[in-house]
């Protein structure tokens, strides 16, 4: 299985959370190989161009399998030269202020933004990232600006710092803040609220209808793979979601995993497709580019 970022991370960790229950349920050695570069491109590339037998995985998430055909001239179609096997948890968002900012709800926040043009300040991780996305999207769709403000990794130290106004980060990092009430939230940018923390209201509850953004993660293998290996695969992930240990330590994690009709081959090429008609024009009219 390639995971195309770093050891250490949450991508890491999440597939070797289910590739330890895989390798039970295959009974076969399953190998973790991290290769990292060009947000991910280069590691999902390597499962482009491997056999068509179903012992190469790719895991991948909405930045390497919707956001990178967007922005790199990938030499691989995203679409057509993989095998969908499963979605994966996803890591649902979150929409936060610093502390001390006025609006104590989300309409307020969306009428305080449209008061006050190009005053407030988003906190993102970088140039097409989710944050980035995330924050491009609520414009559009409540009519407000404010400046982005790029970070190499996490802005969450200037929100707590009260040196940013706003991030649209991942609820598994923002959390722990708000719990310890070092920021504020104001809605979590899901259809449903989330099972670990469902004091929040959803933007749909807050007053933003349909603004729904979570970093969703999948796993595929080259185009052209058996359908018996692939149900095999499959077989052995859905395992894996199902398991009681498994599902704890996601949900320590602050993932959540997509219901069992969402976990087949069909609805991952569904999600993945429908990702790609929502996000490439968004982008693209954003004039994002690789950086």
């Amino acid at each position: 299985m390639i995971v195309p970022y770093p050891a250490g991370g949450q991508a890491d960790t999440i597939g070797r959370l289910i590739a330890a229950h895989m390798r039970a349920t295959l009974g076969q050695p399953l190998i973790i190989e991290n290769v990292g570069g060009a947000s991910g491109s280069i590691g999902v590339g390597r499962v482009a161009r491997a056999a068509p037998d179903g012992y190469t995985l790719a895991f991948g998430s909405f930045s390497n399998f919707v956001v990178n055909g967007a922005v790199y001239p990938l030499k691989y179609d995203l679409l057509n030269d993989f095998d969908p096997i499963s979605l994966l948890p996803s890591h649902p968002m979150m929409i936060v202020g610093r502390k001390s900012l006025p609006p104590k709800d989300l309409k307020e926040l969306i009428a305080w933004l449209r008061a006050n043009p190009d005053k407030a300040t988003q906190g993102t991780s970088g140039v097409g990232a989710m944050s980035h996305l995330a924050g491009i999207l609520f414009q559009k769709q409540t009519g407000t600006r404010f400046q982005l403000v790029t970070y190499r990794g996490t802005a969450m130290a200037d929100l707590v710092a009260g040196h940013i106004d706003l991030m649209i980060d991942n609820a598994a990092n923002s959390l722990p803040q708000v719990r310890a009430g070092t920021i504020k939230a104001y809605a979590v940018a899901a259809k449903n609220r989330m099972a670990a923390a469902p004091e929040f209201p959803t933007a749909d509850e807050a007053g933003l209808p349909g603004f729904h953004m979570s970093l969703w993660n999948g796993l595929w293998t080259s185009r052209g793979t058996p359908k018996p290996v692939l149900a095999t695969l499959n077989a052995a992930v859905v395992d894996a979601l199902a398991d009681p240990v498994v599902q704890q330590r996601l949900a320590d994690l602050g993932l959540e995993a997509f219901p069992p009709e969402m976990q087949t081959p069909e609805a991952l090429a569904a999600f993945q497709k429908a990702e790609m008609e929502k996000w490439w024009p968004i982008i693209k009219a954003a004039g994002i580019k690789a950086e």
